[in-house]
């Protein structure tokens, strides 16, 4: 039961994670085109701007691990980290061309640390650090 309860976190967590990205870059190109730039060339704000709402969501989807996980939080947690920095690594070889190398890999890394940060701040929520 608990390796279940584990497994319903940790796909919340990726889940709150992903649509927060998504709604986040939908509402940005919809609402500003001309800033986001053209594709696989992003301009350095919006660039910037999608670094901070990834992190922002991850660390949101960190919390939302940690909050469901219960009993063992942190190590659920950092498996959500392990999976985020997979498909960021995933993506990055994907999208190799389409955009900066830089960028893909300011992602690969921010987003892990946000998963991470956002768990360590529900456990000390909970008083448990």
């Amino acid at each position: 039961m608990v390796i279940l309860h584990s497994a319903l976190a940790l796909l919340a967590g990726f889940a709150v994670t992903t649509a927060l990205v998504l709604a986040f870059t939908l509402l940005l190109r919809k609402t500003a085109p001309a800033w986001v730039g053209t594709p696989g060339r992003p301009r350095l704000a919006y660039v910037l701007v999608n670094l901070v709402y990834s992190f922002m969501a991850a660390a949101a989807g960190g919390y939302v691990t940690a909050w469901v996980a219960a009993g063992n939080s942190l190590s659920t947690v950092l498996a959500l980290a392990i999976v985020v920095l997979a498909m960021s690594a995933i993506s990055t070889l994907e999208g190799r061309g389409r955009q900066p190398v830089r960028y893909q890999i300011a992602l690969a890394v921010i987003s892990p640390i946000g998963v991470v940060i956002g768990g360590l701040i529900r456990l000390k929520v909970l008083g448990l650090m």
